[in-house]
């Protein structure tokens, strides 16, 4: 069995070295020589999940757990044995099942037992794991092409069983356990979720036809993204980041059992909160019933849900995410009830399509997607072939940081850093400041947010994981020497707290340059 000495050493010989290449070649030769089950375990500790999708969100712990962890130390004795990679991933695993009483109490107790029992450098780069910043460079693309190189088989393949399957760990596991065919093998399964397809932005309504022509326009609700999957009566509902959230919206479920014909489907859709009146209500509602865990039926009449598909994936056996859109939009006609399905033209008129953004604007509605019609479905990838169409530019980016505020906001966490990723390492940079776009109710969440995924603070700021993210306006984007990004947001104000992403969905700094360079085409029209 591996040392778990050996995999630390490596995230410190990750952190060392510069090249993609270099890093892909060690990563690749320490898979060469693991175990079969202890793949799994050790990319994901990699890459800073330490648990599989499905089990990390119960692992629970914090900062102040893993700071009082090693402040209290533990009993080392000489009879300890190495730790392996094996047994550190079990550990973890058996952390997470901690349930009932003085549970926060026993994980501590367990955590610090375990820690006790490490070297230095074993230590740093577990508490890295467990805040997911690793720090050394080895985004999910690097660890990709390690497997692909690892175990010999197509990169293209590797990835593809990646998006169906949504765990590296296991993604990595099959690669190097089973091979290529059985990679080649993976498929859709009804209540495991695929990662989502992701879409571009576009500038106009204008481009989208000058560069494609007749393409589909589709409201883009102001809601949050699912994927529900069906079996006869059984219903699983999962978010963008892949968490399962059925139990918090029952009367959706009850909606595709009585709705959905299909025995079995997968299908995208957006759930919204309505109000009274018919319109929708603001994102910040709909994240409520989002995170709501118990005395769901207490909101149901508070905040009533409605959903609108969009794509299916798979039906009664059959996958069609190589099917294209049109083809895929049909068998959605033929599977829900038509009340059910999103708003939509098909034209390539620029005044019909403006016409139709500007009804689902004055409807309450962020804008349109427009789709080209012979799209495959590409889970997790931004090909191009979906494209957002928004009256105004906006950015989702991470919280890396924030300030207590002043007077009012004094009791607040209230002046946020906001930053953008950069893929190539990583890394997210700071990309602008701002206290404004939240209610007091917003403040007051985001302020115990944040202090329980907090890395360190001094006087005036608290330093975070950059776990929450946001959806923020500006007004231009200006050249800056005062952030490490190169760039500021000029006016940055906060629209809504994106709770449903992930922040590897962050927009990157990549994007930011891109726009900034953009902006000189229409330097005229901005308001200063």
């Amino acid at each position: 069995m591996m040392e778990f000495k050996s995999l630390a050493l490596l995230c410190k010989y990750l952190e060392e070295t510069s090249s993609r290449k270099g890093k892909i070649r060690l990563l690749s030769d320490f898979l060469r020589r693991l175990n079969s089950n202890e793949v799994a375990p050790a990319v994901l500790f990699i890459t800073g999940k330490l648990l599989h999708e499905d089990e990390v969100n119960a692992l629970g712990i914090g900062f102040q757990t893993v700071r009082r962890a090693l402040r209290l130390g533990g009993q080392k004795t000489l009879v300890d044995e190495p730790l392996t990679i094996l047994g550190v991933y079990e550990k973890f695993r058996e952390i997470a099942g901690i349930r009932g009483n003085r549970s926060k109490t026993r994980k501590l107790h367990m955590l610090r037992s375990l820690l006790s029992r490490m070297s230095e450098v074993e230590v740093e780069y577990t508490v890295r794991s467990i805040f997911g910043e690793m720090r050394h460079g080895v985004v999910e693309g690097v660890m990709l092409e390690a497997i692909a190189e690892a175990s010999g088989i197509d990169l293209e393949d590797i990835r593809r069983a990646y998006m169906l399957i949504g765990d590296i760990g296991r993604t990595a596991e099959i690669a190097l356990k089973r091979g290529g065919d059985e990679v080649k093998s993976v498929k859709i399964n009804i209540f495991t979720p695929v990662k989502p397809m992701l879409a571009d932005n576009a500038g106009s309504i204008e481009e989208v036809i000058k560069e494609y022509g007749r393409v589909a326009f589709e409201w883009k609700y102001d809601g949050a993204r699912v994927q529900v999957h069906k079996r006869n009566g059984e219903v699983a509902i999962f978010s963008r980041r892949l968490s399962n959230v059925t139990s918090s919206m029952p009367e959706i479920v009850d909606i595709v059992r009585r709705n959905v014909k299909a025995e079995k489907a997968i299908l995208e859709g957006e759930i919204i909160a309505i109000g009274n009146s018919g319109r929708p209500l603001p994102f910040q509602e709909l994240m409520k019933r989002y995170r709501r865990i118990k005395g769901v039926n207490d909101v149901l009449r508070k905040i009533p849900l409605r959903i609108y598909f969009f794509d299916i994936l798979y039906v009664n056996g059959r996958e069609l995410i190589d099917e294209p859109y049109m083809k895929r939009w049909q068998i959605l006609e033929e599977t829900c009830s038509k009340e059910l399905l999103v708003n939509r033209i098909v034209t390539d008129s620029i005044v019909e399509a403006e016409v139709f953004l500007k009804e689902a604007y004055n409807a309450g509605h962020e804008g349109l997607m427009a789709k080209t019609l012979d799209s495959p479905y590409t889970p997790g990838i931004r090909g191009g072939k979906w494209l957002k169409i928004k009256p105004f530019e906006t950015l989702d980016l991470a919280i890396v940081a924030a300030d207590w505020g002043y007077g009012r906001r004094s009791r607040w966490l209230s002046d946020y850093y906001l930053a953008a990723l950069n893929p190539k390492n990583g890394e997210f940079v700071t990309v602008g400041k701002t206290f404004k776009g939240l209610t007091d109710e917003e403040f007051e969440w985001m302020t115990n947010k944040l202090l329980n995924i907090k890395v360190f603070e001094n006087k005036h700021t608290v330093y975070v994981r950059p776990e929450i993210v946001v959806e923020a306006a500006f007004n231009e984007i200006q050249k800056s020497s005062k952030y490490k990004s190169g760039f500021a947001l000029r006016f940055a104000r906060i629209l809504r707290i994106r709770a449903d992403k992930t922040p590897h969905d962050t927009d990157t700094i990549e994007k930011i340059e891109k726009l900034y360079r953009e902006q000189f085409k229409r330097k005229a029209e901005i308001i200063i």
